[in-house]
């Protein structure tokens, strides 16, 4: 075994022990880590924002969080309420950060009926609307004459 890989071997389990036996673990790192978020700072905007409330009350991006917590997350038109199961340091694969919380039973309920009242109206995800190419330019131009 080279330098590097002892190393890196020891990083990963002194951030898992710190992780266990810290029975705690920040808000925003613990989001990113849960796959909420794609970035620690969108997870800290989205904390800042108000956007995600601990056992009812907003919280700060330092906030503790220890298992038994109840969050409610909201992203876009989306709700979120899950309960922390497990705490990690790492963001790893979306297998195992299924596994650092349980969502409700009514908020997945709620989540899909709305998903399914967007798209009946319309809202597509993956459809953006695009800047008008040459010929609409030209009907835009005409139209404001």
């Amino acid at each position: 075994m080279n330098d590097f890989a002892f190393f890196a071997s020891l990083r990963l389990i002194t951030v898992f022990v710190i992780a266990e036996s810290a029975g705690s673990v920040r808000a925003d790192k613990w989001l990113w880590a849960a796959r909420f978020f794609k970035t620690r700072s969108l997870a800290m905007q989205a904390i800042n924002g108000g956007k995600v409330h601990v056992n009812g009350e907003r919280i700060k991006p330092a906030r503790r969080l220890v298992a038994g917590d109840r969050l409610t997350v909201q992203k876009g038109p989306y709700r979120f309420v899950i309960t922390v199961e497990r705490l990690s340091l790492q963001r790893g694969p979306a297998e195992q950060a299924c596994e650092l919380y349980s969502e409700s039973e009514q908020s997945r309920q709620e989540r899909q009926t709305l998903s399914m009242e967007r798209r009946l109206q319309g809202h597509v995800p993956g459809r953006h609307e695009r800047r008008p190419d040459k010929h609409a330019r030209r009907q835009l131009r005409e139209l404001k004459r």
